[in-house]
């Protein structure tokens, strides 16, 4: 986490303790004092770059070894990084979203069965799956489709997680391939959408410096209607290289890259932003009802 000013004190209801302490638990870097607008111009112009944080008590750097670290580490291209974050075994998942009634809530009806595969799930997108009214099983990235058939899934989700689409794919697209052939309910986000991009025949590639943060306006193609969304990806799937049956559903406005896609002939449809952020918009919740019906539709 690199930010410009001191992390103060928390001040919202809700906390439970301050920000750098959670930093500390999850032993997870944060840097203060940086000028946080030179570094938003260098990466505009030259897209994502390769940092080093470094810390020394004494103040006194090699920086010739830090150069070099930077030359050695050849970006996330090619990298599969699923596999260092999704869940290690098979699990259920029962909470709801929060409420500022009730906080989180339990899902006790299961009237049908959804299957998450965890390429690295955001909580809040199994939350909103649970809240559904349905059970929810969530299987690790490395899940086979004797793993998933065997569950007997109502509608299958393909979660979000980090790393590039193409080498995550080289073990999850025989299992998404499998998938579509029995016509199962499909939903994905994120890098769940580039995979199953992947898995109908497309292409992804990397840009030059990705969608990050919240504001993002998409168009819905159908409606002619525009939603502000929240993005977090480095990689996007290409138009030209997508099948016949395959329908864009949701464009950039920034850039006019993909931002979903539906088959025609299958009920699967994915979006590349975020519609279960929070905090940030919630234009989006919508699409988890449109999965529920599709489910529903074909149970």
């Amino acid at each position: 986490m690199v930010v410009r000013e001191n992390i103060t004190s928390q001040s919202n209801f809700r906390a439970t303790d301050n920000l750098e302490n959670w930093l500390k638990k999850n032993n997870l870097v944060g840097i203060t004092g940086v000028d946080t607008r030179q570094i938003t111009k260098i990466l505009r112009e030259k897209g994502a770059v390769n940092a080093v944080i470094e810390y020394k008590k004494n103040g006194k750097f090699n920086f010739k070894e830090i150069k070099k670290k930077l030359k050695i580490w050849k970006g996330i291209k090619g990298c599969d990084l699923t596999k260092g974050v999704t869940r290690n075994k098979k699990t259920t998942w029962n909470k709801t979203v929060w409420s500022i009634n009730e906080g989180y809530g339990y899902n006790n009806k299961k009237k049908y069965h959804i299957v998450a595969i965890d390429y690295g799930a955001k909580d809040n997108i199994l939350r909103n799956l649970a809240s559904l009214g349905c059970k929810v099983t969530v299987v690790p990235a490395t899940a086979n489709s004797k793993d998933i058939f065997k569950l007997n899934p109502d509608g299958i989700f393909l979660s979000n997680g980090p790393g590039d689409p193409q080498a995550t794919g080289k073990f999850t697209i025989p299992t998404i391939k499998k998938i579509l052939k029995k016509n199962i309910p499909t939903f994905g986000i994120c890098l769940g959408h580039q995979i199953l991009a992947i898995a109908l025949g497309g292409k992804t590639k990397k840009m030059h410096h990705g969608h990050r943060g919240a504001n993002h306006p998409v168009l819905e193609i159908k409606t002619g209607k525009v939603i502000i969304t929240v993005q977090n990806h480095g990689f996007e799937v290409l138009k030209k290289s997508l099948p016949k049956n395959t329908k864009i559903s949701y464009k950039s406005l920034f850039d006019g890259s993909i931002e979903g896609l539906e088959l025609a002939d299958k009920p699967v449809f994915s979006v590349q932003y975020h519609p279960e952020a929070s905090p940030g918009p919630h234009d989006h919740l919508e699409l988890f009802k449109k999965f529920y019906e599709l489910v529903k539709k074909n149970a």
